[in-house]
C-alpha cells in the first residue's frame, strides 16, 4: 500500500507572515493541532499547538507574534508513492506523529498522520509507528 492511498489530501496551510492568533483560530476552525507553514510556494515549517504553548505563550509572546517566530523549521516529509510500511518506520525512527506528503516534483499533496496509518488496518504498520512515536526523544 502506498502513502497516497491513505493520506489526507485536503491540507490547510498558513503563511509565515500570519499571526499566532490567526493560526490558533484556523486550528480551532478545522479542529487540528498542526498546520503546515508556507512561504510563497515552498513548505518551510510546521506550527503545532505545542509550538504555540512552549515557544510563544510560555515565553510571554503576544498573539500578534508571527508564525515564523514560533514554527518548527526544517520539516521532514515523505513522498506520495512511498510504501506505508517504510514511512511508518521512518516516522517511528524520527518520533513524529505526522508528515507532509510531497509529489516527486516536491509539491505538497497531503499529510499522513498516526490516524491515517491506524486506519490502513495493518496491525504491524500501526504498531511500528505507534511504538516509535511514543518513545521519549
Amino acid at each position: 500500500m502506498k502513502i497516497q492511498d491513505i493520506m489526507t489530501r485536503d491540507v490547510q496551510t498558513i503563511r509565515v507572515d500570519q499571526s499566532m492568533r490567526e493560526a490558533a483560530a484556523l486550528m480551532e476552525k478545522i479542529d487540528c493541532g498542526a498546520l503546515l507553514v508556507n512561504e510563497g510556494d515552498r513548505l518551510v515549517g510546521m506550527l503545532t499547538d505545542r509550538d504555540i504553548a512552549i515557544r510563544a505563550v510560555a515565553k510571554g509572546k503576544d498573539n500578534d507574534t508571527l508564525v515564523r517566530e514560533v514554527m518548527t523549521p526544517n520539516v521532514c516529509y515523505c513522498f506520495e508513492d512511498e510504501d506505508v510500511q517504510h514511512v511508518a518506520e521512518n516516522m517511528a525512527d524520527i518520533h513524529v506523529r505526522r508528515l507532509p506528503v510531497m509529489s516527486r516534483e516536491k509539491r505538497l499533496v497531503g499529510v499522513v498522520s498516526l490516524g491515517n496509518i491506524a486506519e490502513c488496518h495493518n496491525p504491524s504498520v500501526s504498531d511500528t509507528v505507534l511504538q516509535g512515536v511514543t518513545q521519549a526523544h
